[in-house]
C-alpha cells in the first residue's frame, strides 16, 4: 500500500520504518529539517535498539523516503498521524496543537477513499472532532483511531509483532471502510495471529489512557508497599513475588523503585484526569492523583535514603548516579526520575556525577548544571556513594569487587532493586535497596 506517516518523532519514525518492513511504500513527513535529514541518511535521531539497522535495510529497498513537504502525502491511501501530545505548560491537560496542525496540513492532499489514522494519545472526543474536519474536506475520506502500545526499548518488535490492534471507527462498525484498509496494512501480523478489536472512537481513545493509568497504578501500588515494608522491616521484592504468583495480579510492573517517568505515563494520567474533569467524571479518577503523588514522592524519598546512606550529610559528598534515561535501552530523559533525583542532590550540596550509555547529550540539555561522564569507571572514581537509578545491563552486571577498588566509600543505593544484596555486601559494600531490610 501507499502510506504516509505524519510526524517522525519517536512514534512516527519507528512506525514508518516498520510499515516499510511489512512491504508497504512509505513516506515519512515532518517539519523538522534536521530530523528528516538524519532519517533520510539512515540515522535514527534517538536511541532505540534495532531502529537504525531497520532504517538502512528498508531504505535500501526504496520503500521508505522522508521529506518536509506535506504534499508528498498526496497519492497515499492511508495517512498515519503520529505527532506528540505533550502536557500543556502549567496545566494537566494534553496540548493538542501538533495533532490539530498535522491534520489541518494534511487535509488539502486527501482524496476520495483515503483513510486518516490517528495513532497519537489524545483526550477522548478528539477523533470525533477530527473526523468532522476530514469529512468537510473530502466527504468520501475516512478517519480511524488506532492507538499505539509501544514500549521504549522494544518499539520495533512491538510494532511488527504487537499483542493486539485496536481500530476506532464511526459507530464501531466492522464493515467500515477504514477497518478493511487497516486490515490490509497489518495483514502480516494479523496473519500471524495478532488479535484485533473494532470499537467506536471514544472507546479506542480511552484504551491507551486506561492502559497507562492501570500500569501507573500498579507501579505506584508496589512503591507504596515499599514504604510500608521499610517501616515494618519487610522485603518488598519477596512480597511482590508472592502476590505476583496470583494470576489475577501477575508479577509484571510490580518492581519497587524510584518511580515511573518518560514521555507517556506521567503526562497521560494527568491528561486523563483533566479530560475526565471536563466531562464531569473527575470523581471517577481521583485515585490517579494519589498514584501521581506516590510516584513523585519516590524521588524525594530517594534523596532522603541517599542522605541516610551518607551518614546524614549530603554537603560535599561525591555521588555517582548510574543512569540518566527514564528506563534502560532508551535515551529518553523526559520526566526522568533519575535526573530529577540527581538535580535535587546537587541542590542540597552534593557533588553529583551522572553517567549513562546513551542519554548524556539529552540529559545535559535538560540539566546543564550537573556533571556528566561517559566512562563508567571514571564516573565511579573516588565516589562517596553510588546510586543505581536506571537499570542498564552493564550496571546490573558490575563486579562489586572491581567497583569497590574505584570508589572512595563503598556505599550503594540500588534504586531499582536490580542487584544482589548478598553479593554486594559480601564484597564490603554498604548496600541499601528500596523497601528491603
Amino acid at each position: 500500500m501507499q502510506i504516509s506517516v505524519i510526524g517522525c518523532g519517536y512514534l512516527g519514525a519507528v512506525h514508518a520504518a516498520c510499515m516499510a518492513k511489512l512491504g508497504h511504500d512509505v513516506v515519512g513527513i515532518d517539519v523538522d529539517e534536521r530530523k528528516i535529514a538524519d532519517l533520510a541518511a539512515g540515522k535514527a535521531p534517538f536511541f532505540e535498539p534495532g531502529l537504525e539497522e531497520l532504517l538502512l535495510e528498508v531504505q535500501a529497498t526504496g520503500r521508505l523516503t522522508f521529506t518536509t513537504d506535506m504534499s508528498a502525502a498526496q497519492g497515499s491511501t492511508v495517512h498515519f498521524v503520529c505527532v506528540g501530545t505533550p502536557q500543556k505548560k502549567g496545566e494537566n491537560a494534553a496540548d493538542m496543537t501538533y495533532v490539530d496542525a498535522a491534520t489541518q496540513a494534511l487535509l488539502p492532499y486527501l482524496s476520495a477513499g483515503d483513510v486518516v489514522v490517528g495513532k497519537s494519545t489524545v483526550p477522548v472526543g478528539t477523533a470525533a472532532r477530527l473526523a468532522e474536519l476530514v469529512l468537510q474536506q473530502e466527504p468520501k475520506a475516512h478517519l480511524a483511531w488506532n492507538p499505539e502500545f509501544l514500549r521504549e526499548g522494544h518499539a520495533v518488535k512491538d510494532t511488527l509483532t504487537p499483542d493486539r490492534f485496536v481500530y476506532g471507527v464511526h459507530e464501531g462498525s466492522e464493515d467500515h471502510a477504514a477497518v478493511a484498509a487497516l486490515d490490509e496494512v497489518y495483514s502480516t501480523p494479523l496473519g500471524m495471529g495478532t488479535r484485533r478489536l473494532v470499537a467506536d472512537y471514544a472507546t479506542a481513545e480511552l484504551v491507551k489512557a486506561a492502559a497507562n493509568s492501570f500500569l501507573a497504578t500498579k507501579i505506584s501500588f508496589i512503591n507504596a508497599m515499599a514504604e510500608v515494608c521499610e517501616a515494618a522491616g519487610a522485603d518488598v521484592t519477596v512480597l511482590a513475588d508472592a502476590i505476583g504468583l496470583d494470576d489475577r495480579i501477575g508479577r509484571k510492573f510490580l518492581n519497587a523503585g524510584i518511580g515511573f517517568g518518560g514521555g507517556c505515563l506521567p503526562k497521560d494520567i494527568r491528561a486523563f484526569m483533566a479530560r475526565a474533569g471536563e466531562l464531569g467524571a473527575d470523581q471517577a479518577l481521583t485515585f490517579l492523583r494519589e498514584v501521581d503523588a506516590i510516584n513523585m514522592r519516590r524521588r524525594t524519598r530517594t534523596v532522603e535514603l541517599t542522605r541516610e546512606l551518607c551518614g546524614g550529610v549530603l554537603m560535599g559528598q561525591r555521588i555517582t548516579v548510574l543512569g540518566a534515561a527514564f528506563k534502560p535501552d532508551s535515551d529518553d530523559v523526559r520526566d526522568s526520575p533519575a535526573l530529577s533525583i540527581a538535580a535535587q542532590l546537587q541542590l542540597q550540596g552534593a557533588v553529583v556525577t551522572v553517567t549513562d550509555p546513551e542519554s548524556l547529550g539529552n540529559a545535559a540539555r535538560r540539566f546543564p548544571e550537573l556533571n556528566y561522564e561517559a566512562n563508567t569507571e571514571e564516573a565511579l572514581r573516588n565516589a562517596d556513594a553510588v546510586l543505581l537509578l536506571t537499570e542498564w545491563k552493564e550496571y546490573r552486571h558490575l563486579d562489586p569487587h572491581e567497583t569497590r577498588d574505584l570508589v572512595g566509600n563503598a556505599r550503594i543505593l540500588d534504586g531499582r532493586n536490580a542487584l544482589d544484596p548478598q553479593k554486594w555486601r559480601a564484597a564490603g559494600w554498604t548496600y541499601r535497596g528500596v523497601g528491603r531490610p
